[in-house]
């Protein structure tokens, strides 16, 4: 098998080395000389026209560019979006016009340490450090470059600390909810309960909702993106969801069957906007600090709903493996990792999954349970309880 390398010399001149192992294990060199690294280049592909010398020069940009032509048919419009964002904003200034070949680990290292005093999270250093990994396999694989991202240490990812209400706090925030009725609390209201990501959330339409069996469909997502061929300007899409475990059904608390019915529209109008236009992310964001200005309460991400109800199903002993598939979650282990997963959960039968969900949806607190019985691929409702607490 032939290897090479080319380097600069000490004497101002760079050196290129091929060289072959013979049967007896000994290697046999041939050099070649040139003033610059391109020269070298040029003389050993007349040497050896076969190897892919030249691939040598090809900078990250130029791989790059390849490597996503090569998966754009086959990766979401949002992910190519976020592919995009990534190379633009931390990849191609600082490593565009160097030649792969020349891109070292201690490079990746100061990278990763410039990204870190910026600010940036380990999380999404960790990101980017993914993509470049599957540039560099391109590479490897396409022009026999060598991957030099198999050995580098990912950043040790901190604990996120998501900032959650208590539960007097989400009591108020209950009962604002049923106080204050429109098709936005409503979402909010439904998220609360049900766990749902604010994306999939906004997307949700009436046609989703079966009334009958108390169970809703999370079959899309939307997000906003930035527009194609470099353009700065954004656009709201429509996709599946991010992963096929997203791709789910969900029962739906008695506590919130009420308000549903009271707002439910046509079946192609979105639930949190009533109309056929659905509300961005953003905006639902937007309104949901508002409201916890209005019950003058801590400020939270939306996302901490989901946080909250996941963790008060643990505290409540619901199945962890029932619940990941509830969430959509496309592993157990994040599951798992939601705030006070380790609380000692009650014992469950394994064929029969018992979620309690203690709500203050009413002005007076009531203790809802409802039995799911399992079975492939949907969640029944089969009896549902109601005490007083």
């Amino acid at each position: 098998m032939e290897n090479f390398n080319i380097y600069y010399r000490q004497d101002g001149r760079w050196e290129g080395r091929i060289y072959k192992q013979n049967e007896e294990g000994k290697r046999k060199y041939q050099s070649f000389f040139g003033r610059t690294r391109e020269e070298v280049i040029e003389k050993m592909a007349i040497f050896n026209p076969a190897q892919p010398y030249k691939s040598y020069l090809l900078t990250f940009e130029e791989i790059f560019t390849e490597w996503l032509q090569s998966i754009r048919h086959r990766i979401k419009e949002s992910t190519l979006a976020n592919y995009l964002i990534k190379w633009e904003k931390h990849l191609i200034g600082n490593f565009g016009d160097m030649p792969v070949t020349s891109i070292l680990p201690s490079k990746i290292y100061e990278f990763i340490a410039q990204k870190q005093d910026t600010g940036l999270s380990n999380r999404y250093i960790t990101d980017i450090l993914v993509l470049m990994k599957s540039i560099f396999k391109y590479a490897a694989n396409t022009y026999s470059v060598k991957n030099i991202m198999m050995g580098i240490a990912m950043p040790k990812k901190k604990a996120s600390e998501i900032k959650l209400l208590d539960d007097k706090q989400q009591c108020r925030l209950q009962e604002y909810f049923s106080i204050h009725k429109n098709n936005m609390t409503l979402g909010m209201a439904l998220a609360s309960v049900t766990g749902l990501r604010i994306g999939e959330l906004c997307s949700l339409q009436w046609k989703d909702i079966d009334f009958k069996k108390r169970v809703l469909t999370v079959s899309k997502t939307i997000q906003r993106i930035k527009g194609k061929n470099g353009s700065q300007k954004t656009k709201i899409v429509i996709t599946e969801p991010k992963s096929e475990t997203s791709k789910r059904k969900i029962p739906i608390p008695e506590c919130i069957m009420e308000f549903l019915e009271q707002f439910k529209g046509a079946k192609e109008d979105y639930i949190c906007s009533g109309n056929q236009k659905p509300v961005e992310p953003r905006k639902m964001q937007r309104h949901f600090v508002q409201v916890l200005k209005n019950v003058d309460l801590p400020s939270i991400h939306f996302h901490a709903l989901r946080h909250m109800f996941a963790t008060k199903c643990v505290k409540l002993g619901f199945d962890i493996k029932t619940l990941s598939e509830i969430l959509g979650h496309s592993n157990i282990k994040i599951t798992i990792s939601v705030p006070n997963s380790n609380t000692e959960p009650v014992a469950v039968h394994t064929d029969t999954f018992f979620m309690k969900i203690i709500e203050a949806f009413q002005p007076y607190k009531l203790k809802r349970f409802f039995i799911i019985k399992k079975y492939t691929p949907l969640y029944k409702i089969d009896n549902f309880l109601l005490g007083l607490v």
